[in-house]
């Protein structure tokens, strides 16, 4: 199993959600939802202005083997979308906790960070979807 950075938390259907010195959250897809996924052929982000709300799809992944939702750990509005994916979406394979961020919202709600699981929670949880 790859490294698990220790400044993000997680959701359990594998989104990742770092929160940035100035208070927004950076979204993405885990490393290992992606290694699920397989190679990504097409990412279908939000706009920019966007409401995302804590548990809700805001953007879409596609793969060679299927098209999978992606929520928002948190509520707040979009601020920043990863352009870079709509011409490079294994960009996701490649760097999923680094350059393959999808989204960047503005909190509204500090009190959903809570609710997401750390690092090893989130290693755990993976560890028991295997068994």
């Amino acid at each position: 199993m790859s490294e698990i950075p220790g400044d993000l938390k997680f959701m359990k259907s594998h989104e990742w959600a770092r929160v940035e010195d100035n208070g927004t959250v950076t979204v993405g897809i885990s490393e290992h939802a992606q290694g699920l996924l397989g190679d990504l052929v097409y990412v279908e982000l939000p706009n920019v202005g966007d409401t995302a709300q804590a548990g809700q799809a805001a953007a879409v992944v596609e793969s060679v083997k299927a098209a999978s939702d992606v929520y928002s750990p948190v509520s707040g509005e979009i601020v920043a979308v990863n352009e870079a994916l709509a011409d490079k979406p294994e960009t996701i394979n490649e760097d999923a906790y680094g350059d393959g961020w999808i989204f960047v919202v503005k909190l509204t709600n500090r009190e959903e960070l809570e609710e997401l699981l750390d690092p090893d929670a989130y290693a755990e949880a993976i560890e028991n979807e295997e068994d």
